[in-house]
């Protein structure tokens, strides 16, 4: 329940006119004019594709007995109360929090940001804290998680009303911690305005989203706000190995930022971490961590150089917020991988296997391809099977064509086309193929069908682009599909024609 003078004293207002009682209770909010009812609180954001200015009248004509807007509606009707304010966005987020009774300030939230490893490292700090007695939550790519329940999310970061619900479930479900994914467009779109932080965790910046944020310098920016919401007293994780680490940290006491290497660089602070990799397979990843004067060691069943970084931040994180090494390091050593994340989906009889995973970047597919070709059996071929998707960043398309033409055998197929044509997108991929070494297919379970039968005795497929993903998004539908199932369907496919066939 909210009221509307309750609004009022929370708003940077610019001005306010109308005839609305500030007693008045707000029945609902809304920023979509389709879903105003009467007595509801109506919010204009400006939007990428419209401008919620524009359907003010709309919203009162339904009823909306508020309306909160960065400049004064143009309606005669004065039978509501105008509230203009300087940030649309800031004002739904405050209003959000409101409404849902400020859930956010009874638990501790800790976020995690950067272009890759933002899922890994999230999940897992928040199944450390569960396994740990610490009743968290997790919201991020895919879903939600509060105790028992678990609700589908269209967002890694969803939008601010949505936000604050899942916050006030958890508060019901008991829970002390949130782990959240903070995505840059819901930084730069204010959706987390007014969360304190009470850990801020950085894992890197790479090149990612620029259609939305144009350059490198306004993307790292919107990364950083993050860190400029970091409670006084609250820590922060980086990556230290990336340039942009100090930049997000600027201004935060040395004794709050655990800085994590794992280039080899030797800890300097008496909090940081330094990861030594002492062994390495597919099967996972041998460490030796050092930090405060002591090291630890222990096999961790996530192999890859980028994983380990997301362990070491796992750790630090962990030991910031007073779980002792001991039980951290118990905890890694026995996590497996998330679903979509160097997920290993099948294996042939030959020793053939295939990998399905989220890498949809030029960074994440030069880790996973690099990692998946130093660790592949001797003798055996690396084949990758990927696409780009629409409607999003159109130059990185050729740049994931060079990076995919290093394993030994290539399939281009269509990711999410959304509204562009499937064989365009496959046109810019391949010029940045440099041999003739590919095979292309706009029907993406027919590439990883082509995928599987090209497997030969210890050969590794890499299905690269949707990890988690169970849809296929075209022409503003989203269609079922699952790498994970189509592969095994191709694997058993595979197998049986074979025993068909005879020795």
């Amino acid at each position: 329940m909210l009221h509307v003078g309750e609004l009022l004293e929370r708003l940077d207002i610019l001005s306010v006119g109308g005839s609305v009682r500030e007693e008045q209770e707000i029945t609902a909010m809304t920023c979509d004019s389709r879903e105003a009812s009467p007595g509801c609180l109506f919010i204009a954001v400006r939007g990428s594709v419209t401008d919620g200015h524009r359907f003010i009248g709309s919203a009162l004509e339904r009823g909306a007995s508020v309306v909160v807007s960065e400049e004064p509606p143009r309606n005669e009707n004065r039978n509501f109360l105008s509230v203009v304010v300087r940030d649309s966005r800031e004002a739904r987020a405050i209003a959000a929090s409101a409404w849902y009774g400020d859930p956010a300030k009874e638990m501790r939230i800790i976020g995690v940001t950067g272009t890759n490893g933002k899922t890994t490292t999230a999940r897992l700090l928040a199944s450390m804290f569960n396994e740990c007695g610490v009743v968290t939550g997790y919201i991020g790519t895919g879903q939600a998680l509060a105790g028992e329940d678990a609700v589908s999310l269209e967002r890694t970061t969803p939008e601010a009303e949505e936000l604050h619900r899942l916050f006030r479930l958890m508060v019901e479900r008991r829970c002390t911690t949130v782990v959240m994914e903070v995505s840059s467009h819901a930084l730069a779109q204010r959706r987390t305005f007014g969360i304190v932080f009470a850990g801020a965790v950085f894992t890197n910046l790479t090149p990612e989203h620029l259609d939305f944020h144009h350059d490198m310098e306004r993307y790292a920016a919107a990364k950083r706000v993050l860190f400029e919401n970091l409670d006084p007293e609250g820590f922060a994780v980086v990556n230290t190995d990336d340039p942009a680490s100090g930049y997000m940290t600027e201004g935060i006491g040395g004794g709050r930022v655990r800085r994590c290497s794992v280039a080899g660089a030797v800890a300097a602070g008496a909090n940081d971490v330094g990861a030594v990799v002492t062994d390495a397979s597919m099967e996972g990843t041998r460490l030796r961590l050092e930090t405060g004067g002591r090291s630890y060691e222990a096999f961790f069943a996530l192999p890859g150089l980028y994983n380990v970084m997301n362990l070491t931040e796992v750790f630090a994180s962990g030991v910031a917020s007073g779980i002792p090494p001991e039980k951290a390091l118990a905890f890694l050593a026995s996590a497996q991988p998330v679903e979509g994340r160097m997920e290993r989906v099948g294996e042939g009889r030959d020793g053939s296997f295939a990998v399905v995973d989220y890498a949809h970047t030029p960074d994440a597919l030069e880790k996973v391809v690099g990692t998946l070709d130093a660790l592949k059996p001797e003798g055996s071929k690396l084949i990758v099977v990927f696409g780009c998707g629409g409607n999003r960043d159109r130059g990185k398309r050729p740049e994931m064509g060079r990076i995919a033409a290093a394993a030994d055998r290539v399939v281009v197929t269509s990711d999410n086309p959304r509204d562009e044509d499937p064989e365009a997108i496959m046109d810019e991929i391949v010029a940045g193929i440099r041999s003739t070494g590919y095979l292309r297919f706009a029907d993406r379970a027919e590439a990883i069908r082509c995928g599987v039968n090209l497997m030969k005795g210890g050969d590794v497929l890499l299905i690269a682009g949707k990890g988690h993903e169970k849809y296929q998004e075209k022409h503003g539908e989203k269609v079922y599909f699952s790498d994970q199932e189509t592969a095994l369907a191709a694997l058993r496919a595979r197998e049986r024609n074979r025993n068909e066939e005879g020795p």
